[in-house]
């Protein structure tokens, strides 16, 4: 019998779209507010959607305590108050939209945690605005 468990974290984050071989033209018509040069913000949320089977010792599919200090540790305090376009190596050549930005979480994430779970991510950008990975 397979159960989901999921946990929410979340960071705040600055980040600017767009494509360096592009115009400013293109980039403004593509991008729009969102290739301001100065970037914007975002207070992001993330949940971590694993599934399988609860261990009969523990009754837990995932220790939620670890589950929440893996996603603190290795997702929510190195993007947290950065700018993702500067100071994330992940997004150097990278355009940090949310759908990338789930994909970099998800990689950075499931080594982390046992293969035999799966896994998806939920990258809520704003409220009404989220992405999810693998679908």
């Amino acid at each position: 019998m397979k159960v989901a468990v999921y946990r929410k974290e979340h960071f705040n984050a600055a980040h600017r779209l767009y494509n360096p071989d592009w115009t400013n033209e293109k980039n403004d018509e593509v991008f729009g507010k969102c290739n301001n040069p100065n970037g914007h913000g975002h207070n992001y949320e993330f949940v971590v959607r694993l599934v399988g089977e609860p261990d009969p010792e523990t009754g837990f599919v995932y220790d939620m305590k670890k589950l929440s200090e893996l996603m603190l540790e290795h997702v929510a305090e190195r993007f947290d108050h950065k700018n993702l376009n500067l100071d994330v190596e992940e997004f150097k050549n990278l355009n940090p939209t949310a759908e990338n930005i789930v994909i970099v979480i998800y990689n950075i994430l499931r080594d982390k945690i046992d293969a035999s779970l799966d896994m998806k991510i939920t990258l809520y950008e704003t409220e009404r605005n989220f992405v999810e990975y693998p679908v």
